[in-house]
Formats: C-alpha cells, sequence, structure tokens
C-alpha cells in the first residue's frame, strides 16, 4: 500500500472503534399531541415521586460502535479510510 502523499510504502494499517452516545428522545408527534400537556400534569400531581424518579431512573441512551480502518503513512504522518 502506497500513501497517497508522499508515496511511501512505510504505511500503517490498524482498525479503529468509534463510539457515539445519543440520548433517546421523543419525537415532534409525542410533544405536538401528549407532551406539552402530560408533563405539567405529572409534575403538578406527582411531584414528589417524579423527582424521585428524575433521581433515580435510569438514563435514557443509546451506544453505536461504528469500525472504520484507517491507514497512517509512518514517514509523513497522513491518514486517510480505507474504503
Amino acid at each position: 500500500m502506497r500513501c497517497p502523499k508522499c508515496g511511501s510504502e512505510n504505511v500503517n494499517v490498524s482498525v479503529v472503534n468509534e463510539q457515539q452516545v445519543k440520548n433517546k428522545h421523543h419525537g415532534i408527534i409525542w410533544w405536538l399531541f401528549i407532551g406539552w400537556w402530560w408533563i405539567p400534569i405529572w409534575w403538578l400531581f406527582f411531584t414528589l415521586p417524579a423527582l424521585i424518579v428524575a433521581i433515580f431512573a435510569p438514563k435514557k441512551k443509546k451506544i453505536t460502535n461504528k469500525q472504520k480502518t484507517v491507514c497512517v503513512c509512518q514517514n509523513c504522518a497522513h491518514r486517510w479510510d480505507v474504503k
């Protein structure tokens, strides 16, 4: 394999794992039809249980992993992805 920048064959190829954390939220349709009235009612009538749930409930998060193959030239440090 050759570096496209300097033409050297001194190239390292490695697999890189990229992680992204995505928060799960309600969609726009939920907020238009349910959320605008449900959240205020929830806080008005269930304030103490709502505080306990907000403190101790697990957060709604999703982790996505993507693996990419990356080449790095050892002479000029040029980096590119393998397609």
